[in-house]
């Protein structure tokens, strides 16, 4: 399960040294030529870093200046290719870029930015990702009210339910579980972030105590391995993700 990326450039040269070195770290790359098809994917599809060409290709600026208003890539990470003549890194980074190369790119600087930037890739995709699970939960509400509930999947942030009674409006719910696998009980504080007419309910952790969020986050980092081994024995196998 490699690490997704996405390239806007029409230049030649940069994705002729920036795709190989990304590949030779396991990311995979697709290129994009245009802003606004890039815009397009970037909206339906979820990437572990996005690489644009601000300067040498027409809208590429806006739409890094627009991407940390999409849903499924506002925390992605993400590189600004300059010229060196219009954008200035300074500017870069205050539109949210976390990492900026300047023309002409070689391939060493090129292998040395994303190495470094590895880290950041896969905390994004730890924490974008979640795991299928099956398992029983309990729903505490303010009134002490019991609602059993079975989980579909889990992510850092929070979890998707099926409810076999619907919640009351505004409720500010408490979870109760244990991870399969572990014997540490969960309490957590959620709040309701989506609910659809099958009885699926999305739920959002607010507050999660460090015992409990160091448990969660190795367990789904073994999970993540697991789903790793899994898809380079089966390709094409991707890990579900919160969209």
């Amino acid at each position: 399960m490699a690490l997704e990326s996405l390239l806007l450039s029409r230049d030649i040269e940069t994705v002729r040294i920036l795709r190989p070195t990304l590949e030779k770290l396991s990311i995979d790359v697709e290129v994009c030529q245009e802003a606004r098809k890039a815009t397009e994917i970037l909206i339906s599809e979820k990437f572990d870093a996005i690489i644009v060409d601000c300067d040498d290709l027409p809208g590429g600026l806006a739409v890094l200046q627009g991407l940390r208003n999409t849903p499924s890539n506002k925390n992605s990470v993400t590189f600004a290719v300059l010229n060196g003549r219009k954008t200035t890194t300074q500017e870069a980074f205050g539109m949210g870029v976390n990492f900026v190369l300047q023309k002409p790119i070689s391939t060493l600087n090129a292998l040395r930015c994303f190495h470094a930037a590895l880290s950041f890739m896969e905390r994004e995709r730890r924490r974008y990702y979640r795991q299928p699970v099956k398992m029983r939960v309990r729903i505490v509400l303010d009134d002490n009210k019991e609602i059993n509930a079975t989980s579909t999947n889990i992510s850092e942030g929070g979890m998707a339910l099926v409810l076999h009674q619907a919640l009351p409006k505004n409720a500010s719910p408490r979870l109760q579980f244990t991870l399969p696998g572990t014997n540490m009980p969960f309490d957590v504080e959620a709040v309701v972030a989506w609910v659809d007419i099958k009885g699926h309910v999305g739920l959002r952790f607010l507050r999660v105590p460090q015992s409990s969020q160091e448990v969660l986050e190795k367990w789904l980092g073994e999970e993540l391995e697991k789903a790793h081994s899994t898809s380079e024995k089966s390709p094409g196998a991707k890990p579900e993700a919160l969209q």
